[in-house]
């Protein structure tokens, strides 16, 4: 998928690029597989702020996907690439021989009509999905469980995939996009090639008000604001903050680590993604 560029007519659209979405094949999603969703505005359960500058945006119905492809040994023909607004990546809609449809994570170079399948020792081609241990070394890979049965988990989002390395007992190690070096069980699944739409990072959004669609708000400087509402405000006249950037509840903003401890998922992880 390509971008596209405006005719510089206003101050926005001269700098402004959008998808051209020449991979797309239909426009309206498949229903069955579709619900909606509310908008919470970065609000918890206690109707307090959690996440800063959400909301507004565009209403959306979310697009149920088969992250598990568990139908095993059952044939699927792809009848559609689609656009999904709650995600990078684009959508395959798959018609099984059984009459079941399904959405998955549309992987680069796949087309319409195209057959896959997932089970224990398929072919090793784009689109279908085996465990670990039937893949071979160096091959690229995506949408990756973590936990055998729970689903892919990694390597989702456009443009992305991840390397098998080598194998060691009864786990594989994985590359993942990040640089991460990972230990995953060799009986997980995972689906051959790399996440489609990779153009999707190039895209300049070029004004604000696109942003708005995007559900992202404003954001303010902490020290254009009143001492009240954030560590670095007040100040008589133009003040710097004084002190080192942080957040509104006063957690250092740049190196600070946050990170709890994961001892479950910590312990299969190699070389971790920064050093």
């Amino acid at each position: 998928m390509g971008l596209k560029k405006f005719r510089p007519i206003t101050e926005t659209t001269r700098y402004k690029t959008a998808l051209d979405f020449s991979e797309i094949t239909e426009t309206t999603p498949h229903k069955p597989l579709t619900k909606g969703q509310k908008e919470y505005a970065g609000r918890g359960n206690k109707g307090r702020i959690s996440v800063r500058r959400r909301g507004g945006g565009h209403k959306q119905r979310y697009r149920i996907i088969d992250f598990k492809r568990n139908k095993y040994g059952i044939p699927a023909r792809v009848a559609t690439i689609e656009y999904d607004p709650n995600r990078s990546a684009n959508i395959a809609l798959l018609n099984y021989v059984d009459g079941e449809k399904r959405y998955i994570v549309a992987p680069d170079t796949l087309k319409v009509g195209d057959t896959i399948v997932s089970g224990e020792n398929v072919e090793i081609k784009v689109g279908n999905s085996l465990p670990l241990k039937n893949i071979p070394l160096g091959t690229s890979i995506y949408n990756i469980e973590m936990n055998r049965g729970k689903g892919g988990q990694l390597a989702r989002s456009a443009g992305a995939s991840a390397v098998i390395t080598a194998k060691e007992g009864s786990y594989c190690l994985i590359k993942l996009p990040s640089g991460e070096i990972r230990k995953i069980h060799q009986e997980c699944y995972a689906s051959i090639g790399e996440v489609g739409n990779k153009d999707f990072g190039l895209v300049t959004i070029g004004k604000a008000g696109r942003s708005r669609w995007m559900n992202r708000r404003p954001k303010v400087r902490g020290v254009a604001m009143n001492p009240i509402d954030h560590p670095l405000g007040g100040g008589e006249g133009k003040s710097s903050g004084g002190r080192h950037p942080c957040s509104p509840t006063g957690v250092p903003s740049k190196g600070f680590k946050t990170r709890k401890k994961h001892k479950i998922s910590d312990k299969y992880i190699v070389n971790r993604r920064k050093k």
